[in-house]
């Protein structure tokens, strides 16, 4: 079995977050995705042989519409998925703006934002395609994300290195899965 295959495995036998998958499918979203920790954290959690996968803290949906770029549409489709579930905290951002907040050149798609992330692998996402099957999105690949290894991605081992250190302490990965291998920044 691929990793590709994995993954959809493992998301589509999670029926709290093929819900949520359904959720966001309803938007009618160009470019849309769910991504970062909602399928992180599961792969990892599987890879830990735990039964079941809390969801992260948010839900982050990314999706990507040069034309329609603002915080405040962001803002709105997540009071929509709120009346949809609001136990849940959705966190919505069309990738087209986010190149100015983390100062980058800008993004032509939801996966060229996902390269400019803080680690490999984290820059994952999933979605519903076609038939209800589920759609995986790795453009940097899934080795990292399966052996274990959180890897600063090239921005992030240099001139973004704080922003990476500070988000190994916050997050504290280490204590949820033991047996994560972290790369060191020298």
């Amino acid at each position: 079995m691929t990793q590709f295959s994995q993954v959809q495995a493992i998301i589509a036998a999670d029926p709290l977050r093929s819900r949520i998958l359904r959720l966001v499918q309803e938007l009618e979203l160009p470019d849309c995705w769910v991504a970062a920790g909602f399928v992180r954290s599961a792969v990892w959690d599987h890879l830990h042989q735990r039964s079941t996968s809390p969801l992260p803290l948010d839900v982050d949906v990314i999706w990507f519409d040069s034309g329609r770029a603002s915080a405040e549409l962001d803002s709105h489709i997540e009071a929509a998925l709120r009346c949809k579930d609001q136990a849940i905290d959705w966190s919505v951002k069309n990738q087209a703006r986010m190149h100015l907040r983390n100062g980058d050149s800008s993004y032509s798609s939801a996966l060229d934002a996902m390269t400019h992330w803080p680690e490999t692998a984290t820059a994952v996402a999933v979605r519903l395609g076609v038939g209800g099957m589920v759609e995986v999105a790795a453009p940097l690949g899934l080795d990292d994300l399966f052996n274990l290894v959180v890897r600063p991605t090239a921005k992030f081992q240099a001139e973004k290195r704080q922003v990476y250190l500070n988000r190994l302490r916050s997050k504290n990965w280490l204590e949820t899965w033991p047996n994560l291998k972290i790369v060191p920044i020298d």
